[in-house]
């Protein structure tokens, strides 16, 4: 996807999470245990004004970033609406390749990009998922969330990359896409196909990026190979 196809999934997202969430901001969301459908709006909110500073350098990073007092009631769903629009204005305003800090293996501002897109896309799943409505991520946004997940998230936030050398497949049976992620060394090493692994996943985009972010079990999705190996390689993917 390009930054453009970020920015109109970053829009859509959000307008999809706001007119779910109207006047239901008491209800639990099941997939983020703890929370109700304002945490997560005021999650996804404070997730959008963090990554907009650190892309338009008004801030340098977490060492700098101070949240802002917490919103609640009726005036919560139109600053989260005000906000991400404000997000989104600044991300296409910005070059793609420009500098910004990130932690991640790119510090530009397309990781930025990306990452906003990704974390509103998975947090809308939520926002639906408590509302009844089990609509799955787009196909080409889950495609590349799962590419991201395991080209960025797990090399970059996994603390758990040692011991049992571990290789895990992923099939996207809807879209054709393939990605085998091997885990040894304290590293992991991502190949855009299908080869032997110890355990090899088959579902739609959405449900394989939604397993990896843990709002699926393997239990509903096609698990062919070591039922024990997808689940130690999904424990160590849990931040």
């Amino acid at each position: 996807m390009k930054p453009a196809d970020h920015i109109a999934a970053l829009r859509r997202d959000t307008a999809r999470i706001a007119n779910a969430v109207q006047h239901r901001l008491d209800r639990a969301v099941p997939s983020c245990p703890g929370w109700q459908v304002a945490d997560l709006v005021w999650h996804v909110s404070i997730v959008h004004m963090f990554w907009r500073m650190v892309a338009s350098n008004a801030i340098a990073g977490p060492d700098t970033w101070s949240e802002p007092h917490r919103r609640h009631g009726d005036d919560l769903v139109p600053w989260f609406c005000e906000g991400a629009e404000l997000t989104a204005t600044v991300l296409e305003s910005l070059a793609p390749n420009a500098t910004a800090w990130t932690w991640g293996r790119r510090n530009t501002v397309d990781f930025i990009q990306r990452r906003v897109a990704q974390e509103t896309a998975v947090h809308c799943w939520d926002a639906l998922n408590a509302m009844g409505c089990n609509e799955p991520v787009e196909q080409a946004l889950a495609v590349d969330g799962v590419d991201e997940f395991l080209d960025e998230v797990l090399p970059g936030l996994c603390q758990d990359l040692g011991g049992l050398v571990q290789t895990i497949c992923l099939r996207a049976n809807d879209s054709g896409d393939n990605w085998t992620i091997r885990v040894e060394d304290g590293s992991s090493h991502l190949t855009r196909a299908c080869v032997r692994a110890d355990a090899t996943v088959t579902a739609t985009a959405s449900d394989l990026l939604l397993l990896l972010w843990g709002r699926c079990s393997p239990d509903q999705v096609q698990v062919d190979g070591d039922l024990a190996a997808l689940q130690r390689f999904l424990t160590r993917a849990n931040f």
